[in-house]
């Protein structure tokens, strides 16, 4: 999976079964990449990537994990754990640093302090919506950030599309893409239950930063349904589930 940030655009690869192959009881995809480029109104259809399609006459696929399956999950998981603590000398540096890339021309005046609202936060104190997602839901949006900064800023400042008067609170819905993500991919669980979650953990494996990267891209596609239902403040909590 990869994204890059040209003029607005990402780049995924989508893995494509040709086949599955059976043999001392495992199961074994075999795919192709295939490289799509586009803006967000491709990402429904890149999103969702999946490594094979049972047929009716196909035994049930395992999804027992390889070790180092369970390693990147173990990882994962101890990343998911971990509480937003607003006492944590790491955990506000971080806040400060989401603060100073999404307003770099800004002073920030406190950890606490009206000018969170500008990027969408509920309240002047940040660290109270952080209850669903964690700390992980932090990085996730400091990965962003980062990683592809013109297509942060766009969702950021609502630059893209024709935009609603009253738009969705921005980090409020990062770090509720964060969660939906966590229990959409099942990912608290000890190995996966579908295979949803058996397709991301073969990604994982290949590259430690897949979830953030689907982050990224879950994000860019809740705001590309947000401007196809032409939606509104009261349609939040539909398009998110619609993304879903």
């Amino acid at each position: 999976m990869v994204m890059d940030d040209r003029e607005g655009s990402f780049v995924a690869v989508r893995r494509i079964s040709q086949g599955l192959e059976r043999g001392n009881g495992n199961t074994t995809c075999h795919s192709t990449s295939e490289v799509v480029v586009g803006s967000a109104a491709w990402l429904g259809r890149g999103l969702s990537c999946v490594c094979a399609q049972r047929r009716e006459s196909d035994a049930r696929p395992s999804f027992d994990l390889t070790p180092a399956q369970e390693e990147c999950l173990q990882r994962l998981q101890n990343r998911i754990d971990i509480a937003y603590d607003s006492e944590n000398p790491e955990h506000q540096e971080a806040l400060r640093a989401l603060w100073n890339a999404a307003f770099p021309e800004e002073e920030l005046r406190g950890l606490i302090s009206e000018q969170w609202k500008e990027m969408g936060w509920q309240g002047k104190d940040p660290s109270t919506d952080f209850r669903g997602g964690g700390f992980i839901s932090l990085e996730n949006l400091l990965y962003f950030a980062r990683n592809f900064p013109k297509s942060f800023q766009d969702l950021l400042r609502k630059q893209e599309g024709d935009r609603a008067l009253w738009e969705y609170p921005f980090a409020v819905a990062g770090v509720n893409i964060t969660f939906m993500l966590i229990q959409m991919l099942d990912l608290e669980a000890v190995k996966p239950r579908n295979m949803v979650g058996a397709t991301f953990l073969k990604f994982l494996s290949e590259n430690e930063s897949a979830f953030d990267l689907l982050y990224c891209i879950t994000f860019k596609l809740m705001d590309h349904q947000w401007l196809a239902m032409h939606a509104s403040y009261m349609d939040f909590n539909v398009c998110a589930l619609i993304c879903r």
